[in-house]
């Protein structure tokens, strides 16, 4: 599970923003977002870089998500 839609929101952007930078389609991000879908290690990273964000502040404890 990741924290990319908490993040976007905290910092005001958008889904489509980080498709634009990341050069993958909205679809494909908002899966991230709702997590649906996880995004690669790569990508995960990629992703902290443009939030400016630590990779790990966009991962969620699996404990946190059975609570």
């Amino acid at each position: 599970m990741n924290r990319i839609k908490v993040e976007l929101e905290k910092k005001g952007l958008t889904q489509t923003w980080l498709a634009e930078n990341l050069g993958k389609s909205y679809n494909m991000v908002n899966s991230y977002a709702q997590n649906r879908r996880q995004p690669t290690i790569e990508q995960l990273y990629k992703i902290a870089i443009l939030l400016r964000v630590e990779a790990k502040d966009l991962l969620v404890e699996n404990n946190s998500i059975i609570n």
